[in-house]
């Protein structure tokens, strides 16, 4: 299964046969008190800062994030998008809470998009599927619904058959449905880990489907935190994981290793040349 995402003129494809696809997650202002401030002050500099570094580490794909208490989104999220269009020529993941930011921003963003996010609530499907057929997005479906987080792998299963039939019904191509199988903290749930795995390799072997998740939920609260996500990352590209949210500058290393080592990088080519571009 291959969903096709663009920036200005350049492509990119995930695959559910790989590589992984790294979207970057730094635009966010969630303890990023400094982009807080910035975005406050309609100051896109450190914005662009973040975006250029998690370029430069590897990321394929930029999540775009200016929600925090008090923002008008509806105008703040697509004059962002604008800021980063003009620099970067790479691929965009939108990611508000409020559809009408992100109609706003898919209008000044164009095609190809990736929209962030749809659930299993009806509320949600009504909406956000329209939009995303409507301007040409992909979107990534939560396994979540009116009843919240279950911790059972066949029912969050359940919950992406839903979102991707839905979608499906709505006029959106089947490549264009990403599931996202909740990462939560392991600190919190000792099984955590186990019900996100399971979840990957249910959705991957019975839907086909690329599969996201925000990489480093599971490690919060926690000590070495890097090192839980690589070895975790690892794992889940392992079970179908294609295209993990995450900051590419901690992540990057684990996931062209867990490439190399599942056969997706000929030679090590891509291995090889981000190391010595690290150097």
């Amino acid at each position: 299964m291959q969903t096709i995402l663009r920036g200005t003129t350049k492509e990119v494809t995930i695959d559910t046969a790989g590589p992984v696809i790294i979207i970057g997650e730094c635009i966010n202002p969630t303890r990023r008190k400094k982009l807080v401030s910035a975005l406050q002050d309609g100051n896109f500099d450190y914005m662009l800062e973040l975006a250029e570094s998690q370029i430069k580490a590897g990321a394929d794909v930029l999540d775009v994030n200016v929600g925090f208490p008090g923002v008008d989104d509806v105008k703040l999220l697509p004059a962002a998008v604008k800021e980063i269009r003009a620099r970067f020529d790479i691929p965009l993941c939108l990611d508000s809470p409020n559809p009408k930011a992100i109609e706003a921003a898919l209008n000044a963003a164009g095609p190809g998009c990736l929209i962030n996010s749809v659930n299993g609530e009806e509320k949600s499907l009504q909406t956000l599927l329209h939009i995303a057929r409507d301007y040409g997005a992909a979107v990534i479906g939560l396994t979540m619904d009116e009843e919240g987080i279950t911790h059972n792998p066949e029912k969050r299963l359940a919950i992406a058959q839903k979102i991707l039939e839905r979608a499906l019904k709505t006029g959106i191509k089947e490549a264009n449905v990403i599931i996202d199988p909740l990462a939560m903290a392991v600190s919190a749930d000792s099984k955590a880990c186990l019900i996100t795995l399971e979840t990957i390799r249910l959705v991957h072997q019975k839907l086909g489907l690329n599969i996201t998740m925000g990489a480093s939920n599971i490690s919060f609260g926690l000590p070495g935190r890097e090192a839980l996500n690589s070895a975790f990352i690892a794992l889940a590209i392992f079970n179908g994981l294609t295209c993990p949210i995450a900051n590419p500058e901690k992540i990057t290393d684990a996931i062209r290793s867990a490439d190399l080592a599942l056969g997706r990088d000929d030679y090590a080519v891509r291995f090889v040349e981000y190391f010595q571009s690290r150097q």
